[in-house]
């Protein structure tokens, strides 16, 4: 499953103008999560087009004219597992993928069901064998964990992933590891989310102990928050089909078809940020273009600060 792209595609994803001390991100990674389409795009809960909101977000993507090293669906691609909807999934995301030169890693989800999920996305055999892999984004690995349980929406990792996991990471990877998964090993102050959370979370703990994961990314909330998990920095992408309402009390939370999100990974030496990008449609100001960096990338730093930085009449 692993699919290694060439290394020109982090210089092409990072801004080609620096005006700070940060050199350049060396890898990019587009995280989305919770696409839940359903057959014959039936209205999720009689309400959400889940397909017209994943072209929606896909289409806010392409406007960012990012290139990444990876796109990384983290889990839910359909609610009820039918092979329809995956079909329909894959006839999206490859052209996709396609224009913007990154391989697709698929993390299986509760609402998946990892036959068709195998068969119809990734063109394996049906069974119930967890959905993992390895990438090597020149020499960033991302490895994909199967935290579906069948049968249930709870989370948990068995023995014998955790072994092969702990056994890939016996070796460090040059730019370091990030792990993929759906079920964040995070707290929620959403109620119903501790009964559908990552079960016996210490062993995953134990697994990662002096490894070089350096980031997890998951989903499984509909909604964006961070934390961190054995000190390893933890995100969560909300949902490209409904996010859940947090002005509600935390008791009363439910979904509504409105701040839809995608992520964006800078990958750099030292550190590694997860930029929150809302899919809306507003007017935006016109003050900064492309003509505007262009002007400041001809003035010296001193000159930057100068018509920049100061403030008027200090």
């Amino acid at each position: 499953m692993a699919t290694p792209p060439s290394d020109a595609g982090a210089a092409g994803s990072a801004a080609s103008v620096r005006f700070g001390q940060h050199p350049p991100a060396r890898r990019v990674i587009l995280h989305l999560s919770d696409t839940h389409l359903l057959a014959g795009n039936r209205p999720l809960g009689g309400r959400y087009d889940t397909a017209a909101n994943l072209a929606r977000t896909l289409e806010a993507v392409e406007r960012t004219g990012i290139h990444p090293d990876a796109i990384v669906f983290t889990g839910d691609l359909t609610d009820l597992g039918e092979s329809e909807a995956y079909v329909a999934l894959k006839e999206t995301v490859e052209p996709f993928a396609t224009r913007l030169g990154a391989p697709v890693v698929w993390v299986a989800g509760n609402h998946d069901e990892r036959p068709a999920l195998r068969r119809d996305l990734l063109g394996l055999d049906a069974t119930e064998e967890p959905v993992t892999g390895v990438w090597d984004l020149g020499g960033l690995r991302l490895i994909a964990l199967d935290t579906s349980v069948p049968g249930w929406h709870h989370g948990d990792l068995d023995e014998a992933q955790l072994t092969w996991l702990a056994g890939i990471l016996e070796t460090p990877a040059p730019l370091g590891t990030i792990l993929a998964m759906h079920h964040p090993p995070l707290p929620s102050h959403i109620p119903f989310f501790d009964i559908l959370e990552l079960r016996d979370q210490p062993r995953l703990a134990d697994a990662l102990r002096g490894s070089d994961v350096r980031g997890i990314l998951a989903g499984h909330l509909h909604y964006s928050t961070s934390g961190t998990f054995a000190g390893i920095p933890v995100s969560v992408s909300a949902a490209t089909c409904y996010t859940m309402n947090l002005t509600l009390p935390a008791v009363e939370v439910n979904g509504m078809d409105a701040g839809q999100s995608f992520h964006l990974v800078h990958v750099y030496d030292d550190t590694i940020t997860h930029s929150v990008v809302p899919v809306v449609e507003a007017p935006t100001g016109d003050y900064f273009s492309a003509e505007w960096v262009a002007q400041m990338a001809r003035l010296t730093p001193e000159e930057r600060l100068e018509a920049f930085s100061r403030k008027p009449g200090r």
